[in-house]
């Protein structure tokens, strides 16, 4: 489609949520090829039927795999026209009841509710409302190319918190392991104990203690099981052995680069912007109430 915004953006459609038949029915591995995307992209749209709402292991999955990336969902509820306007606040609602469980953050992602194609609504809906959730989310995304190196610097920063978590994380787990062996004990077995029962020995509620850290960015406790399962405790050493005279602490230097480094940088950046400047100009995105791409 010849179009001004087609020029900033790419836009992916990746394969749809299938919850009525087997994953390994597809050929080719699902959730590698989401995942090789939700890596890449700068903003996610999860798009529903009014009609399909059934929440089942595939989508679940795919939320585990948005975890820490929240700011990028976007949730479209399509074909908005087929509904009376009753149902339709019946069926946002159960989005949401679905959902819910599925993203443990204070802020849930924005919902734009319309029928996304280039034809005119059906007849007796609420018209002006899908206009305007329209005309929304393309100046949603404009935002977003406007803030792209912004959202990189705030996701390279997320990412550097959940390293800083799990290496914390790996520190606590040595230093318990080291604790509680003594010259009689079977390694195993007392690893077995902190590893099946973390809660028992505070690891997780001490890492909650430090600054910079929220529940929501802990890992799931039995990745951990997985984890060690792959690479042995006695493989690590504590986070005060990876500290030098010269180089100074590892750990350190990413704290630094989260509180610091990465907000000032972020900082630079908006101060260089001209307040004021838009490109909806080049988008078209301050348009109401028409819609640029609908052929009434």
């Amino acid at each position: 489609m010849p179009h001004k915004l087609l020029e900033r953006v790419t836009f992916v459609d990746t394969p749809g949520i299938i919850e009525n038949r087997k994953q390994q029915e597809r050929g080719y591995p699902f959730n590698d090829v989401c995942q090789w995307f939700i890596d890449r992209a700068d903003l996610i749209f999860v798009v529903f039927d009014p009609t399909k709402l059934d929440v089942g292991l595939e989508l679940e999955m795919l939320f585990r795999q948005l975890k820490g990336r929240e700011s990028q969902i976007r949730i479209i509820l399509n074909k908005a026209d087929n509904l009376a306007t009753q149902d339709l606040m019946r069926v946002y609602g159960a989005l949401f009841w679905s959902l819910a469980p599925l993203i443990n953050v204070t802020e849930p992602p924005r919902v734009y509710v319309s029928s996304f194609w280039p034809y005119d609504y059906a007849a007796d809906t609420s018209r002006e409302l899908f206009k305007r959730e329209e005309i929304s989310l393309l100046e949603d995304l404009n935002q977003v190319i406007e803030n792209r190196i912004e959202n990189k610097i705030a996701f390279i920063r997320q990412h550097g918190i959940r390293v800083r978590i799990h290496a914390l994380l790996v520190d606590r787990y040595v230093q318990t392991f080291k604790e509680k062996m003594s010259y009689f004990s079977d390694p195993e077995l007392v690893f077995k104990e902190i590893v099946d029962d973390p809660d028992k020995f505070y690891i997780f509620k001490s890492i909650l203690a430090k600054t910079n850290v929220s529940k929501f960015d802990l890992p799931n406790r039995d990745a951990y099981r997985d984890f060690f399962g792959v690479n042995p405790i006695t493989n690590f050493k504590p986070l005060t052995a990876q500290c030098s005279y010269i180089g100074g602490c590892l750990l350190d230097k990413i704290e630094k680069a989260i509180t610091n480094e990465l907000p000032a940088l972020l900082s630079s950046i908006n101060s260089g912007k001209q307040p004021g400047l838009s490109s909806c100009e080049t988008t078209g995105c301050g348009e109401k109430p028409k819609n640029r791409y609908r052929k009434n």
